[in-house]
């Protein structure tokens, strides 16, 4: 089965605009670009990605479908359009679905200053249009209000497959468990969400090792079983808490418990289902 990295990024500061990256972002504010990466997914053993939005601009998602275009490494792109005004995403979502790399759409929703704009009547006719064109919807949830709003909008999009990026941060650097134990629970009970087990090194302790992460993967998999797991690596992201080789090292410690066929389905299998990519094409 083809190993698939389900979630990393690449972003330019020259060609691209990022609001929310400044110097203030540390290590991460800079370009990183396809040939940077390459080396690591080889090193591990990925052989595909899927490249998620770094902005809400179609200036993003144009660049990271030319990214696709010129790498065979990407399996899918996860792109934007404007959700809250439905008519033109209607438009865009009609263009970027003649590229066949396209298989998702993501929106910055953790850096709206309102913690619902997700379930705002605008953005939900907007989902719709997904829901109709088979196109998931990457959840970005960071406050508990986020993930709370994952079983309505499956209650109020039928039909619309979603991806809870990062398994919606768990406080793990705290020790935590709830709301977010029980939240992510609530979110499972919907047949059509998913989760990526990805982005969690970066939200434990500055000494994380794959046992710490182990309690709250191993309660994902209870939840969502691997068959709605996919793992993430969140580079760059996740260089801000180690590098490309410890996060792929660490998570299979933390995915020790499973089965070979189980981790296989959380290292590739799930992500090209519910992506769409072809896997022996790489």
């Amino acid at each position: 089965m083809t190993v698939i990295d389900a979630h990393q990024h690449f972003w330019n500061l020259e060609t691209g605009s990022y609001p929310w990256l400044t110097p203030e972002s540390g290590p991460i504010f800079r370009t990183f670009e396809p040939e940077e990466l390459i080396p690591q997914l080889a090193a591990a053993g990925v052989e595909r990605t899927v490249l998620v939005q770094s902005m809400d601009s179609y200036a993003d998602t144009d660049a990271m479908l030319a990214q696709a275009d010129a790498h065979d490494f990407i399996g899918a792109v996860v792109g934007w359009v404007p959700l809250d005004r439905p008519e033109e995403a209607a438009g865009a979502l009609e263009r970027y679905r003649r590229h066949p790399g396209f298989a998702g759409v993501r929106h910055l929703i953790h850096d709206d200053p309102d913690p619902d704009w997700v379930v705002r009547d605008a953005v939900v006719e907007g989902l719709r249009l997904l829901a109709a064109e088979e196109v998931p919807f990457d959840v970005v949830a960071v406050l508990p209000r986020h993930l709370e709003h994952v079983p309505t909008l499956a209650e109020r999009v039928p039909g619309l497959r979603m991806v809870i990026d990062h398994l919606a941060k768990p406080p793990i650097k705290d020790k935590g468990w709830e709301p977010w134990a029980s939240l992510l629970a609530r979110a499972a009970e919907c047949p059509g969400v998913y989760a990526k087990v990805s982005g969690l090194n970066t939200a434990a302790s500055e000494t994380w090792t794959g046992e710490e992460l182990r309690p709250y993967v191993e309660h994902a998999v209870e939840l969502f079983g691997p068959g709605r797991l996919m793992f993430g690596g969140d580079w760059p992201v996740a260089t801000l808490a180690g590098d490309y080789a410890k996060v792929w090292r660490e998570t299979r410690v933390a995915l020790s418990g499973l089965s070979e066929a189980e981790r296989a389905m959380v290292l590739g299998g799930t992500a090209a289902h519910f992506y769409g990519i072809q896997e022996d094409s790489s």
